[in-house]
């Protein structure tokens, strides 16, 4: 056992005494400390001639070892068919311009290389990796660094990671000299949510574990910067590369700006960019797409482009159910000219969340999930276990059900009844306001064809009639029985999580898991006179009809303002 180490009195208080530095001493990662000098603004060498045009050809992934005329006129041919440009084969004044617009550093163009292909899971050790970890050791020897290159990222992208929670950090010796470490870090989430909002993976920001903990790294350098091999050349052409194994550069000499600026360069829009690639996705030539390897000026609420999610959605899948609950919120409005209309909106809701689905544009509101209290003042926080709207000529009530309980809802106020026009205060026990009805309650709904609702509990259906105030008569009923299926034995069975009537595809389904079932309608008999009334038909997936219902990680919760307006059809 080693002996300790003793300090005189003297010492120790000296020790105690002495100024301690304000930052850590900084790092550098070669011998003659040149990449920490620090270095003037400058501007990248301009495209103009070619020879330029053959560095960056070869740089950016359009020359495979051919020389002379014949390789360069096919680099450069294309090179503008992927840039969108008139094809001529000739270094044209519209060719040097978009060489010189500014641009990601990872290559257009690489060769696909094999890897096994794994699922999804829950796990938080490196081994989640698809590919071999490489950790960012602060104080690694500089040979380590050194060998490692960006890339190669596939034409065709393939899926970085086997896990559905990643860690990331803007490391300490990494922040920019322009805008707050707050503002970084903020755009940062951002831009992480939004691939979240599109994919079964969520992001947290990890400011404590040891760096082999941490999936992504990204921070800003300029010239020679944080030991990578790669020198970023300066303002106006290259202003981010992403490492093969999780680290992402910025290059301090751009002129970044945030959200909501038109100004300059758009950190949001780099780091979404540069996240993709991290990811595993290529270069896109997709006009629109963030993915594509020029930065393009846009309005400042931009989002993705179908084609990047559905290219991230190839890699690791579509976001599924289960759902606590789902329902169509209906509104009566005039138009300018005083015609009475009838509006809808449809709501999921999950574990404290809830998203607008936006039927017209067949995806979830951008910025959804918000956490449930936001958007719905008075009712349960969590665990809803159904949604009723009762709508005839002479009524218009809406409930939400838990566990005994159930909550009326004012819309015209938007918020629960803390008592109604009646004097009932709220909440009230289900089995008072709603007799012979069992609870806790796994879902219902209101039937507008025959003015009953459908209660769900187990394998039973209990029909209430709004009218008589009570259980159907010829009810309860086996799910099986009221809800037949058409192809034997696809069938829920019992336990399903939601049911709703949907206005926007004018038929009820039923949730259960991943899957759902639509209910036969009028229209269906006309057509097949065959089908039995609320027979089954078979299941389908969740994720084939409504997409990008996904989760997001609890700290991004509070990134703006969020408009909670049931106003979006």
């Amino acid at each position: 056992m080693p002996a300790a180490v003793y300090l005189p009195g003297t010492w120790l208080l000296c020790l105690l005494a002495a100024p301690w530095p304000a930052q850590p001493e900084k790092l550098f990662h070669i011998r003659d400390h040149s990449d920490m000098e620090e270095s003037a603004l400058h501007r990248a060498e301009p495209v103009t001639d070619l020879r330029s045009a053959q560095l960056f050809l070869s740089k950016y992934g359009w020359t495979e070892g051919s020389s002379g005329d014949p390789g360069l006129v096919k680099a450069i041919t294309k090179f503008q068919s992927f840039s969108q440009l008139p094809v001529t084969g000739q270094l044209d004044e519209a060719t040097l311009a978009a060489m010189n617009r500014p641009r990601c550093g990872m290559p257009d163009r690489q060769p696909m290389s094999k890897v096994d292909p794994l699922p999804l899971t829950s796990g938080t050790g490196p081994s989640a990796k698809v590919r071999k970890k490489r950790f960012l050791q602060l104080l690694s020897p500089p040979a380590r660094r050194q060998e490692q290159e960006p890339g190669p990222l596939r034409a065709r992208g393939q899926r970085a990671f086997s896990r559905r929670l990643l860690r990331w950090r803007l490391v300490g010796e990494g922040y920019s000299g322009q805008l707050s470490i707050e503002e970084q870090r903020f755009i940062f989430r951002l831009a992480f949510r939004m691939w979240s909002e599109v994919t079964p993976l969520t992001f947290k920001e990890d400011r404590l574990s040891p760096a082999a903990l941490i999936d992504i790294r990204l921070g800003f350098g300029r010239g020679r910067h944080l030991g990578c091999s790669r020198a970023f050349d300066g303002s106006g052409q290259e202003f981010a590369h992403a490492w093969n194994f999780g680290d992402i550069h910025f290059d301090d000499d751009e002129h970044f700006t945030p959200p909501p600026s038109d100004k300059g360069i758009s950190l949001l829009k780099v780091a979404v960019h540069e996240i993709g690639h991290v990811l595993g996705l290529p270069h896109l030539d997709r006009t629109g797409s963030i993915m594509q390897p020029n930065y393009v000026s846009q309005e400042t609420g931009f989002e993705l482009d179908w084609a990047d999610r559905k290219a991230i959605q190839k890699l690791y899948g579509s976001c599924e159910g289960p759902f606590d609950t789902a329902f169509d919120w209906i509104r009566k409005e005039r138009t300018r000219h005083g015609e009475l209309v009838v509006s809808f909106s449809t709501y999921f809701f999950r574990s404290g969340w809830y998203w607008l689905y936006e039927n017209r544009h067949n995806r979830t509101r951008y910025g959804d999930p918000i956490l449930t209290p936001i958007g719905w003042r008075g009712i349960p926080s969590r665990d809803i276990d159904a949604y009723v709207h009762v709508w005839t000529w002479r009524r218009d009530e809406r409930y939400f059900f838990q566990g005994n309980h159930y909550w009326r809802y004012d819309g015209d106020h938007d918020r629960a009844y803390a008592e109604d026009e009646r004097g009932r205060s709220y909440p009230q026990l289900i089995s008072e306001g709603f007799p012979g009805i069992p609870s806790p309650l796994d879902t219902a709904f209101y039937d507008r064809r025959t003015q009953l609702i459908y209660f769900f509990r187990g394998s039973l259906v209990f029909a209430f009639d709004v009218d008589r105030h009570q259980v159907d008569n010829s009810y309860p009923k086996r799910m099986v029985d009221a809800f037949p299926p058409v192809a034997p034995p696809n069938h829920p069975f019992r336990d399903i999580d939601s049911a709703y009537f949907s206005y926007a595809h004018s038929a009820i389904f039923f949730f259960k898991g991943n899957a759902y079932w639509r209910v036969v309608n009028d229209k269906d008999r006309r057509q097949n006179s065959s089908l039995a009334f609320n027979a089954l038909f078979p299941k389908e997936y969740i994720s084939q009809k409504w997409f990008d219902i996904c989760d997001v990680h609890p700290s991004t919760v509070k990134m703006k303002e969020q408009n909670a307006d049931r106003s979006i059809g």
